[in-house]
């Protein structure tokens, strides 16, 4: 049977693929998207319940289309983003294909392109992208031994507090994930340890205006190389209730139990760095730093926005950090759930072309490869700081865009 033919192959149909979509329509380059579930899927079925948007509507979505069902300032709830890119794909009429998984992406040999083979049959593509995002395989740490406890999960697992059983949960990273749910978890009435590594910490918003906004006119949306030591620090921002920032001293105060990084695990006693107070500390070091950026550019540019001297009262530790707790017996803590909001990895195992360097990640310049052909979009830090952001993937995808256009002309060029 012979193949089918397309020029763009795009696989994934989350942010990253329908904005892919919409700038290749406009210049024109015939595509299909391929998705093996279905649009948005993981906004759908890899989020709590309670999940929103960690940005305010006006700011995380795209330019051509504003949320009809949430006030601007607000954060859409989980269901209301996917809903948002089903619309716009409809506005778009990208041309997505759902329930098509691709198997493999391997080059010609002897000619121009890639054979794909999908679950559906093989498609031949002069161009590839790769937009699955970076949330592809949830990574739990080999820590503590199968069975030790109940219940583990990655937090991509977690829905609710009613799906663990009786007694008390750990939940292990203090990124947006982690203190979310392990807010959730406490005002559900369990008890809660919190297992806090490094972070930043910026403020929900500052002198009226949300930290979406000052990054904004500050610049560092727009930065392209994240500072030494900090490619994979996690932020701890929060839109759940109507938008907070984040306050490990106030999770402290209402019941939680903080705790360092978490380190080893043997006989039923787990082990924690010594290094809760340095966290915290670097934590608000940066939440002043952006205070500090931003009153400097209140004074510049003469912005009538009110001061808010009550921002840098950090008020004092709690004794979870002045006097650390460094191993925890889980049988006598009650524990019998842990949660490990530690991330993701990419798994690019289906793409069997020279775009991966030793360690499995993408080798690209913003989002092209060092494999002609291959593109990559919805990555962090694709090509700035905004890259994994519904906006900032966007911006990624017109550039790639631009990139295959420009290609195409050349491949086309006939001297004759």
């Amino acid at each position: 049977m012979a193949s089918e033919e397309i020029e763009v192959l795009v696989v994934g149909a989350g942010q990253a693929g329908v904005a892919m979509s919409e700038h290749l329509s406009e210049g024109g380059v015939p595509h299909l998207v391929l998705e093996r579930d279905r649009i948005a899927e993981r906004w759908r079925t890899e989020r709590w319940d309670s999940l929103v948007a960690n940005g305010p509507a006006w700011h995380d979505r795209f330019p051509g289309l504003e949320f009809d069902d949430v006030s601007p300032e607000a954060f859409a709830s989980k269901d209301q983003v996917a809903r948002y890119f089903e619309a716009y794909a409809e506005k778009i009429a990208a041309p997505i294909r759902c329930g098509v998984e691709v198997v493999s992406v391997e080059r010609h040999v002897g000619r121009r392109g890639f054979r794909v083979e999908t679950s559906e049959g093989v498609i031949d593509a002069q161009f590839v992208v790769a937009a699955t995002g970076p949330f592809q395989r949830p990574v739990i740490p080999p820590i503590v031994a199968e069975g030790a406890v109940p219940v583990q999960i990655h937090s991509s697992d977690y829905r609710n507090p009613d799906q663990f059983p009786e007694g008390a949960v750990l939940v292990v990273g203090a990124g947006s994930s982690g203190v979310q749910i392990a807010d959730e978890l406490q005002r559900a009435g369990r008890e809660v340890h919190l297992s806090v590594g490094p972070h930043d910490r910026p403020p929900r918003s500052y002198r009226g205006r949300d930290f979406c906004w000052w990054l904004g006119v500050l610049g560092l949306w727009d930065l392209e190389t994240p500072p030494a030591g900090a490619e994979h620090v996690t932020i701890a921002v929060s839109g759940a209730r109507g938008g907070h920032t984040v306050n490990f001293r106030a999770l402290a105060a209402q019941g939680i139990n903080l705790v360092g990084r978490t380190e080893s695990y043997d006989d039923g006693v787990l082990r924690f760095s010594p290094d809760l107070a340095d966290n915290i500390a670097a934590g608000d070091a940066n939440y002043l730093a952006l205070l500090d950026e931003a009153d400097a550019w209140v004074e510049l540019n003469g912005a009538d926005l009110p001061e808010e001297p009550e921002a840098r009262v950090l008020g004092d530790d709690p004794v979870s950090v002045t006097d650390p707790v460094l191993e925890l017996d889980l049988a006598a803590a009650g524990i019998t759930s842990i949660v490990w909001a530690t991330g993701f990895a990419t798994d690019y195992s289906w793409l069997k072309v020279d775009a991966l360097d030793e360690s499995g990640r993408p080798a690209h310049r913003r989002g092209v490869s060092t494999e002609p052909g291959i593109y990559f979009v919805g990555l962090p830090w694709l090509s700035r700081r905004g890259s994994s952001f519904i906006w900032g993937v966007w911006h990624d995808a017109k550039h790639i865009a631009g990139h295959i256009t420009t290609q195409r002309s050349y491949l086309a060029y006939d001297r004759s």
